[in-house]
């Protein structure tokens, strides 16, 4: 036996594959049926409790697909108890604050006022990074355009924004002008790690009063297109 034959063959029985074929697509079909029953978004939209739910449905209807000693029946038991579950979490979660804070988390402020809020993202495991990419996506060229913004629950990000005439010097998001200054300027100056302007900066080591890190890029306040 070749290579080849050997790791696509090895062992297999032919006789089986037409009910693998049979047994994959009774799997597939209930796992519609329990994902539409479940009233499932968009995957963007799932938190961690409801990505925990995708992985136990994956797992209990993957392996009655091609294990012949699973019979399917017990695999549409676990998918019925999933559901099951799944709807009374939901129910409990939506009439008990503290249950649903446990398992949906809350929306917490990220920039306030043109400024990151320092506090939370402390206690976040983010990259500041993918924040700034977020936020060049929703056509953000600086902090001083950004109101308030908070990180939802599941994942995105949702911004109020200053009016054109209230657009304030900030913190630019795009590598071009995301670059820390090697001397001091009259020019305004943002904290590259928090977004704290400053009108003007006799020396670029000089540490940010409001989070002490001391790399300064020079600020921006275009407003919006």
């Amino acid at each position: 036996m070749s290579t080849i034959e050997k790791i696509f063959m090895d062992g297999v029985d032919v006789g089986f594959l037409s009910e693998i074929a049979l047994r994959s697509a009774i799997m597939f079909f209930f796992i519609l049926c329990v994902l539409r029953l479940s009233g499932r978004r968009g995957v963007r939209q799932l938190t961690l409790f409801e990505v925990a739910i995708i992985l136990g449905l994956g797992s209990a209807a993957g392996d009655p697909m091609f294990q012949p000693e699973i019979p399917v029946l017990h695999a549409l038991v676990v998918l019925v108890t999933v559901v099951v579950f799944y709807k009374a979490i939901t129910w409990a979660a939506a009439r008990f604050d503290p249950i649903n804070k446990a398992l949906e988390g809350e929306a917490k402020v990220i920039i306030r006022d043109g400024m990151f809020d320092v506090e939370n993202e402390r206690n976040q495991m983010f990259s500041q990074q993918e924040f700034f990419a977020e936020l060049r996506n929703q056509n953000v060229e600086h902090l001083g355009q950004v109101r308030i913004g908070l990180l939802e629950v599941d994942g995105t990000i949702s911004l109020l924004f200053y009016p054109d005439e209230d657009t304030k010097f900030g913190l630019p998001l795009f590598p071009d002008h995301y670059r820390a200054m090697n001397a001091g300027t009259d020019h305004f100056v943002a904290c590259m790690y928090c977004g704290y302007v400053c009108e003007r900066l006799s020396d670029a080591n000089t540490p940010c009063v409001r989070c002490q890190h001391r790399k300064w890029a020079v600020a921006l306040n275009r407003k919006r297109i």
